[in-house]
Protein backbone atom coordinates (compact mmCIF):
# COMPACT_ATOMS: atom_id res chain seq x y z
CA UNK A 1 0.00 0.00 0.00
CA UNK A 2 2.94 2.09 0.53
CA UNK A 3 4.38 2.74 -2.61
CA UNK A 4 1.09 3.65 -4.58
CA UNK A 5 0.29 6.04 -1.87
CA UNK A 6 3.52 8.25 -1.78
CA UNK A 7 3.36 7.72 -5.08
CA UNK A 8 0.10 9.61 -5.16
CA UNK A 9 0.80 12.15 -3.01
CA UNK A 10 3.76 12.85 -5.22
CA UNK A 11 1.48 13.36 -8.29
CA UNK A 12 -1.18 15.19 -6.08
CA UNK A 13 1.51 17.85 -4.61
CA UNK A 14 3.60 18.35 -8.34
CA UNK A 15 0.59 17.79 -10.62
CA UNK A 16 -2.32 18.49 -8.86
CA UNK A 17 -4.66 19.01 -11.90
CA UNK A 18 -3.08 16.03 -14.10
CA UNK A 19 -5.59 13.50 -13.07
CA UNK A 20 -8.67 15.53 -13.19
CA UNK A 21 -8.98 15.45 -17.04
CA UNK A 22 -12.26 13.65 -16.21
CA UNK A 23 -13.68 9.96 -17.79
CA UNK A 24 -12.28 7.00 -16.40
CA UNK A 25 -9.10 8.87 -15.48
CA UNK A 26 -10.16 10.91 -12.78
CA UNK A 27 -12.67 8.44 -11.86
CA UNK A 28 -10.02 5.80 -11.00
CA UNK A 29 -6.97 7.34 -10.06
CA UNK A 30 -8.11 10.27 -8.25
CA UNK A 31 -12.21 9.29 -7.34
CA UNK A 32 -12.05 6.14 -6.04
CA UNK A 33 -10.66 5.64 -3.12
CA UNK A 34 -14.46 5.55 -1.38
CA UNK A 35 -16.08 3.18 -3.39
CA UNK A 36 -12.97 1.01 -3.60
CA UNK A 37 -13.05 0.53 0.15
CA UNK A 38 -16.00 -0.05 0.08
CA UNK A 39 -15.49 -2.89 -1.90
CA UNK A 40 -13.10 -4.03 0.60
CA UNK A 41 -15.29 -3.67 3.26
CA UNK A 42 -17.69 -6.01 1.50
CA UNK A 43 -14.98 -8.43 0.60
CA UNK A 44 -14.19 -8.52 4.25
CA UNK A 45 -17.34 -9.31 5.57
CA UNK A 46 -18.69 -12.49 3.07
CA UNK A 47 -15.03 -13.71 4.87
CA UNK A 48 -16.50 -13.63 8.82
CA UNK A 49 -18.87 -16.31 9.02
CA UNK A 50 -21.18 -17.80 11.99
CA UNK A 51 -17.93 -19.71 13.69
CA UNK A 52 -15.77 -16.73 13.17
CA UNK A 53 -18.18 -13.56 13.99
CA UNK A 54 -17.57 -13.94 17.51
CA UNK A 55 -13.97 -13.90 17.80
CA UNK A 56 -14.22 -11.28 15.11
CA UNK A 57 -16.16 -9.08 17.10
CA UNK A 58 -13.50 -9.50 20.30
CA UNK A 59 -11.03 -8.09 17.89
CA UNK A 60 -12.77 -5.11 16.79
CA UNK A 61 -13.54 -4.15 20.58
CA UNK A 62 -10.48 -4.81 21.80
CA UNK A 63 -8.69 -2.48 18.56
CA UNK A 64 -11.70 0.34 19.53
CA UNK A 65 -10.71 0.70 23.15
CA UNK A 66 -6.91 0.38 22.65
CA UNK A 67 -6.95 2.39 19.44
CA UNK A 68 -9.28 5.08 19.70
CA UNK A 69 -10.82 4.91 23.59
CA UNK A 70 -8.11 4.66 25.64
CA UNK A 71 -5.77 7.49 23.69
CA UNK A 72 -8.49 9.57 23.07
CA UNK A 73 -9.11 9.54 27.03
CA UNK A 74 -5.41 10.10 27.69
CA UNK A 75 -5.26 13.18 25.56
CA UNK A 76 -8.49 14.59 27.18
CA UNK A 77 -7.15 14.15 30.57
CA UNK A 78 -3.83 16.37 29.23
CA UNK A 79 -6.26 18.87 27.96
CA UNK A 80 -8.11 19.35 31.10
CA UNK A 81 -4.56 20.27 32.40
CA UNK A 82 -2.92 22.64 30.00
CA UNK A 83 -5.55 23.65 27.99
CA UNK A 84 -6.34 23.63 24.09
CA UNK A 85 -3.55 24.94 23.43
CA UNK A 86 -1.97 21.20 23.45
CA UNK A 87 1.81 21.02 24.34
CA UNK A 88 5.00 21.95 22.17
CA UNK A 89 3.00 23.45 19.83
CA UNK A 90 0.72 20.76 19.34
CA UNK A 91 -3.13 21.67 20.12
CA UNK A 92 -5.28 19.09 21.73
CA UNK A 93 -7.58 19.25 18.37
CA UNK A 94 -4.61 18.15 16.47
CA UNK A 95 -3.59 15.31 18.79
CA UNK A 96 -7.18 14.12 19.26
CA UNK A 97 -7.96 14.14 15.15
CA UNK A 98 -4.49 11.68 15.05
CA UNK A 99 -4.70 10.01 17.92
CA UNK A 100 -8.18 8.38 18.24
CA UNK A 101 -8.65 6.65 14.64
CA UNK A 102 -6.64 4.50 12.65
CA UNK A 103 -6.03 3.42 8.63
CA UNK A 104 -8.32 1.01 8.31
CA UNK A 105 -6.91 0.79 4.50
CA UNK A 106 -3.68 -0.31 5.83
CA UNK A 107 -4.92 -2.55 8.32
CA UNK A 108 -6.59 -4.38 5.69
CA UNK A 109 -3.79 -4.39 3.84
CA UNK A 110 -1.18 -5.70 6.63
CA UNK A 111 -3.47 -8.16 8.21
CA UNK A 112 -4.38 -9.48 4.46
CA UNK A 113 -1.21 -10.50 4.48
CA UNK A 114 0.08 -11.48 7.93
CA UNK A 115 -3.06 -11.79 9.78
CA UNK A 116 -6.28 -13.78 9.83
CA UNK A 117 -10.02 -13.63 9.24
CA UNK A 118 -10.18 -12.21 13.24
CA UNK A 119 -7.72 -9.33 12.61
CA UNK A 120 -9.20 -8.63 9.10
CA UNK A 121 -12.50 -8.51 10.71
CA UNK A 122 -11.30 -6.03 12.90
CA UNK A 123 -11.54 -3.53 10.66
CA UNK A 124 -15.02 -2.59 12.17
CA UNK A 125 -13.45 -0.23 14.48
CA UNK A 126 -11.74 1.74 11.71
CA UNK A 127 -15.61 2.12 10.63
CA UNK A 128 -16.36 3.05 13.69
CA UNK A 129 -13.43 5.83 14.34
CA UNK A 130 -12.81 6.68 11.20
CA UNK A 131 -13.86 10.68 10.40
CA UNK A 132 -14.64 13.32 13.11
CA UNK A 133 -17.37 10.54 15.01
CA UNK A 134 -14.78 10.37 18.57
CA UNK A 135 -13.18 13.89 18.15
CA UNK A 136 -16.68 15.14 18.82
CA UNK A 137 -17.56 13.06 21.48
CA UNK A 138 -14.39 13.43 23.38
CA UNK A 139 -14.77 17.32 22.85
CA UNK A 140 -18.95 17.34 23.32
CA UNK A 141 -18.23 19.23 26.83
CA UNK A 142 -17.17 21.74 24.99
CA UNK A 143 -20.44 22.17 23.60
CA UNK A 144 -19.71 21.02 20.00
CA UNK A 145 -22.81 19.87 17.41
CA UNK A 146 -24.57 15.87 16.77
CA UNK A 147 -22.97 12.95 15.89
CA UNK A 148 -24.25 12.14 12.18
CA UNK A 149 -25.04 8.75 12.92
CA UNK A 150 -26.29 7.94 9.71
CA UNK A 151 -22.77 8.49 8.35
CA UNK A 152 -21.57 5.93 11.18
CA UNK A 153 -24.04 3.66 10.21
CA UNK A 154 -23.64 4.15 6.24
CA UNK A 155 -20.01 3.07 7.06
CA UNK A 156 -20.73 -0.29 8.64
CA UNK A 157 -23.52 -1.35 5.99
CA UNK A 158 -21.23 -2.88 3.78
CA UNK A 159 -19.79 -4.80 6.00
CA UNK A 160 -23.34 -6.47 7.42
CA UNK A 161 -24.25 -7.21 3.84
CA UNK A 162 -20.92 -8.63 2.99
CA UNK A 163 -21.51 -10.97 6.31
CA UNK A 164 -24.94 -12.17 5.01
CA UNK A 165 -23.07 -12.87 1.26
CA UNK A 166 -20.54 -14.72 2.44
CA UNK A 167 -22.87 -16.85 4.98
CA UNK A 168 -25.64 -17.08 2.82
CA UNK A 169 -23.30 -18.54 -0.24
CA UNK A 170 -19.97 -19.92 0.08
CA UNK A 171 -18.60 -19.73 -3.08
CA UNK A 172 -19.29 -15.93 -3.05
CA UNK A 173 -17.04 -15.93 -0.16
CA UNK A 174 -13.69 -17.79 -2.47
CA UNK A 175 -14.72 -15.45 -6.03
CA UNK A 176 -13.84 -12.48 -3.29
CA UNK A 177 -10.92 -13.55 -1.43
CA UNK A 178 -8.56 -12.22 -4.01
CA UNK A 179 -9.96 -8.70 -4.15
CA UNK A 180 -7.60 -6.82 -1.36
CA UNK A 181 -4.29 -7.87 -4.12
CA UNK A 182 -6.44 -6.06 -6.80
CA UNK A 183 -7.84 -2.97 -5.12
CA UNK A 184 -5.49 -2.12 -2.29
CA UNK A 185 -3.09 -0.36 -4.64
CA UNK A 186 -5.83 1.81 -6.71
CA UNK A 187 -7.39 3.17 -3.42
CA UNK A 188 -3.94 3.85 -1.78
CA UNK A 189 -2.61 5.83 -5.12
CA UNK A 190 -6.33 7.43 -4.90
CA UNK A 191 -5.98 8.15 -0.98
CA UNK A 192 -2.23 9.58 -1.63
CA UNK A 193 -3.69 12.51 -4.35
CA UNK A 194 -5.55 13.90 -1.45
CA UNK A 195 -2.26 14.36 0.95
CA UNK A 196 -0.21 17.42 -0.18
CA UNK A 197 3.73 17.04 0.87
CA UNK A 198 3.26 20.61 1.27
CA UNK A 199 0.90 20.25 3.96
CA UNK A 200 3.44 17.76 5.55
CA UNK A 201 6.54 20.32 5.02
CA UNK A 202 4.00 23.67 6.85
CA UNK A 203 3.68 21.07 9.97
CA UNK A 204 7.53 20.98 10.09
CA UNK A 205 9.19 19.10 12.99
CA UNK A 206 5.86 19.03 15.28
CA UNK A 207 4.35 17.40 12.60
CA UNK A 208 6.32 14.89 12.31
CA UNK A 209 7.38 14.48 15.65
CA UNK A 210 3.24 14.05 16.52
CA UNK A 211 3.35 10.58 14.05
CA UNK A 212 6.55 9.41 15.21
CA UNK A 213 4.34 9.61 18.60
CA UNK A 214 1.24 8.48 17.09
CA UNK A 215 2.50 5.02 15.61
CA UNK A 216 4.40 3.17 18.24
CA UNK A 217 2.25 4.92 21.28
CA UNK A 218 -0.93 3.40 20.17
CA UNK A 219 0.22 0.66 18.43
CA UNK A 220 1.75 -0.37 21.52
CA UNK A 221 -1.72 -0.32 23.01
CA UNK A 222 -3.19 -2.15 20.69
CA UNK A 223 -0.25 -4.76 20.82
CA UNK A 224 -0.53 -5.11 24.86
CA UNK A 225 -4.78 -5.52 23.48
CA UNK A 226 -3.87 -8.82 21.33
CA UNK A 227 -1.51 -10.33 23.57
CA UNK A 228 -2.94 -9.89 27.10
CA UNK A 229 -6.89 -9.90 26.11
CA UNK A 230 -6.84 -12.02 23.17
CA UNK A 231 -3.76 -13.94 23.99
CA UNK A 232 -3.10 -13.68 20.81
CA UNK A 233 0.79 -15.11 21.15
CA UNK A 234 3.65 -14.51 18.65
CA UNK A 235 1.01 -13.03 16.34
CA UNK A 236 0.45 -9.72 18.98
CA UNK A 237 2.50 -7.77 16.89
CA UNK A 238 -0.14 -7.21 13.89
CA UNK A 239 -1.51 -4.84 16.54
CA UNK A 240 1.59 -2.45 15.57
CA UNK A 241 -0.62 -1.89 12.19
CA UNK A 242 -3.58 -0.07 14.00
CA UNK A 243 -1.00 2.39 15.09
CA UNK A 244 -2.23 4.78 12.18
CA UNK A 245 -3.54 8.17 11.09
CA UNK A 246 -6.76 7.89 9.09
CA UNK A 247 -5.96 10.01 5.56
CA UNK A 248 -9.33 12.00 6.54
CA UNK A 249 -8.61 12.94 9.61
CA UNK A 250 -6.57 15.59 7.61
CA UNK A 251 -10.34 17.50 7.70
CA UNK A 252 -11.03 16.81 11.54
CA UNK A 253 -9.93 20.11 12.03
CA UNK A 254 -11.70 22.15 9.94
CA UNK A 255 -14.91 20.11 10.85
CA UNK A 256 -14.52 20.84 14.59
CA UNK A 257 -13.98 23.90 14.14
CA UNK A 258 -16.97 24.67 11.56
CA UNK A 259 -18.83 22.81 15.04
CA UNK A 260 -16.82 25.29 17.07
CA UNK A 261 -15.45 28.33 16.32
CA UNK A 262 -13.30 28.69 19.65
CA UNK A 263 -10.86 26.27 17.70
CA UNK A 264 -10.20 27.99 14.19
CA UNK A 265 -7.49 29.51 15.56
CA UNK A 266 -6.11 25.86 15.92
CA UNK A 267 -6.95 24.48 12.49
CA UNK A 268 -4.25 25.61 10.20
CA UNK A 269 -1.45 24.24 12.07
CA UNK A 270 -3.61 21.26 13.05
CA UNK A 271 -4.10 20.29 9.66
CA UNK A 272 -0.89 20.44 8.62
CA UNK A 273 0.14 17.97 11.41
CA UNK A 274 -2.41 15.44 10.95
CA UNK A 275 -1.04 15.64 7.62
CA UNK A 276 2.61 14.91 8.46
CA UNK A 277 1.27 12.49 10.73
CA UNK A 278 -0.88 10.60 8.25
CA UNK A 279 2.19 9.93 5.96
CA UNK A 280 4.26 9.23 9.01
CA UNK A 281 2.43 6.51 10.45
CA UNK A 282 1.54 5.00 7.38
CA UNK A 283 5.16 4.32 6.79
CA UNK A 284 6.46 3.69 10.67
CA UNK A 285 3.08 1.52 11.52
CA UNK A 286 3.84 -1.30 9.07
CA UNK A 287 7.48 -1.31 9.74
CA UNK A 288 7.15 -1.37 13.44
CA UNK A 289 4.20 -4.52 13.21
CA UNK A 290 7.05 -6.76 10.64
CA UNK A 291 10.06 -6.09 13.20
CA UNK A 292 7.93 -7.66 16.51
CA UNK A 293 6.31 -10.17 14.10
CA UNK A 294 9.55 -11.56 12.36
CA UNK A 295 10.83 -11.14 16.57
CA UNK A 296 8.56 -13.59 17.41
CA UNK A 297 8.91 -15.81 14.66
CA UNK A 298 5.14 -15.05 13.24
CA UNK A 299 6.66 -13.03 10.13
CA UNK A 300 5.24 -16.00 7.55
CA UNK A 301 2.61 -14.62 5.04
CA UNK A 302 0.96 -18.46 4.96
CA UNK A 303 -0.37 -17.71 8.35
CA UNK A 304 -2.66 -14.55 6.84
CA UNK A 305 -4.81 -17.61 4.95
CA UNK A 306 -5.54 -19.38 7.67
CA UNK A 307 -9.52 -19.08 9.41
CA UNK A 308 -10.10 -18.23 12.85
CA UNK A 309 -12.63 -20.70 12.38
CA UNK A 310 -9.95 -23.43 12.92
CA UNK A 311 -9.07 -23.28 15.94
CA UNK A 312 -5.85 -22.04 17.48
CA UNK A 313 -3.30 -20.50 15.29
CA UNK A 314 -1.19 -19.21 17.76
CA UNK A 315 1.43 -21.90 19.07
CA UNK A 316 -1.67 -23.45 20.48
CA UNK A 317 -2.77 -20.09 22.44
CA UNK A 318 -6.14 -20.64 22.13
CA UNK A 319 -8.69 -19.06 19.80
CA UNK A 320 -7.87 -15.59 20.60
CA UNK A 321 -11.16 -14.79 22.50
Amino acid sequence: MLVPLVLGSVVGTFAPGALGIGSFTTALFQDSALPLIGLLIFMTGTQVTGATSGPVLAHAGVALLMKSLVPASIVVAIGSVVGLDGILGISILALLASFDNSNGGLWLAFTGRYGDARDRGAYIASAVNDGPFLTLLFLGASGLGDIPLLALVGAIVPFLLGVLVGNLDAQWRDVLKPVPNIVIPFFAFALGTGIDLGSVVTGGLSGLALGVVVAPVTGALVYVGWRFLLRRGAKSGVGFAAGTTAGNAIATPAIVAAADPRFEQYVGTATAQVAASVLVTAILAPVLASLVLKRAGALDESSGTADAATGPVDEGRGTGL
